[in-house]
């Protein structure tokens, strides 16, 4: 019998397997490489980020095949935007929670988000502090939006 401090091998996977399965699988989209790391970043160490995409095509087919718990997408992106993402996920019945990132402090843009799907509204200036709290807000089927002047 082995004492309660030592840890076989299995018992070792075994409680790494039970952490993974209850961490959330967030993806993330962003034309912009260093906000793709900063929001990699500040997610880790709560959540599986399970893929960073440079464009909302490839978050689109990403998220249709992964089916992440999360989506995290900027609402500005050449090619398709995030919206566009969000409405196309939407038409197709798929229904990922997203959080918005975004440069634009405009309530009609927050409002074009929301429309189409989104209950994380963060403006990129403020990410360090509001990401995590939409991201789980999000999760919880609750709607968070950052403040701005």
């Amino acid at each position: 019998m082995l004492p309660n401090s030592v840890r076989t091998p299995r018992s070792d996977d075994q409680l790494r397997d039970k952490m993974t399965a209850t961490r959330r699988r967030v993806l993330a989209a962003d034309d912009h490489s260093r906000i793709l790391s900063a929001v990699n970043a500040l997610l880790k160490g709560s959540f599986d980020v399970i893929g960073l995409y440079p464009d909302g095509r490839a978050a689109l087919e990403a998220t249709l095949k992964l089916q992440p718990d999360l989506l995290v997408l900027d609402v500005s992106m050449p090619g398709m935007s995030g919206i566009e993402v969000a409405s196309e996920l939407k038409r197709r019945g798929n229904h990922t929670p997203i959080v918005f990132l975004t440069v634009h402090e405009d309530a009609r843009v927050l409002a074009g988000c929301l429309a189409a799907g989104g209950l994380g509204y963060v403006v990129k200036e403020l990410m360090d502090t509001d990401l995590i709290p939409a991201v789980n807000e999000a999760l919880a089927g609750r709607v968070y939006v950052s403040r701005w002047s």
